[in-house]
């Protein structure tokens, strides 16, 4: 009767030992997906109607300026996304800054007013992009190779936060002219 009772226990706390495992390894790959990775902060001041110096910080403490017109920021990025298995393992996904610029709320400002766009890379000797697109089938845990962008108003005082998801560019307000920009964007 104390062999069966103790392998009872033994087989109970193996069930138990398996359900946590099972639970930690769900909770490690919800969390794997969605993972966001920080790719820079951007902060604005007014400089006239209409007109916003713009600095761009990086995770790395590089930091660039740029003057932007219009109502918003738009950030353009080039994205390389994972099969879910490859995510689970941990590859995130991989992703360049492309461009910056300044844009209008209204088509018909966007259309006659002043444009503002900058490169965000400089181009090297070897284009990572390049050869991923030209030998992708020999890349098969590769989901997707694709452009992303995101924008929000630019707002004297603003500071945002970019990051990029497993899915795309993600921004959103750090400080409360941010936020207030936001909550009145029409």
């Amino acid at each position: 009767m104390g062999g069966i009772a103790h392998g009872a226990a033994a087989l109970i706390f193996l069930l138990a030992a398996l359900c946590a495992v099972l639970v930690g390894t769900s909770l490690r790959g919800y969390q794997r997906l969605s993972y966001e990775q920080a790719a820079a902060e951007l902060g604005f001041s007014k400089i006239g109607n209409r007109q916003f110096n713009a600095v761009l910080s990086y995770p790395n403490g590089d930091r660039a300026n740029f003057a932007l017109s219009g109502d918003e920021w738009q950030i353009d990025a080039r994205v390389l996304k994972w099969h879910a298995f490859a995510n689970l393992v941990g590859f995130d996904a991989a992703y360049r800054l492309e461009r910056i610029g300044g844009r209008y709320s209204r088509i018909e400002d966007e259309r006659t007013q002043n444009r503002t766009a900058y490169n965000l890379h400089a181009p090297g000797r070897v284009d990572p992009w390049e050869l991923i697109h030209r030998y992708r089938s020999w890349i098969p845990w590769m989901d997707a190779l694709y452009g992303s962008a995101t924008f929000l108003p630019m707002a004297d005082g603003a500071l945002y936060e970019i990051k990029v998801s497993q899915s795309g560019l993600i921004a959103r307000p750090l400080n409360q002219a941010a936020r207030e920009a936001v909550g009145s964007w029409h």
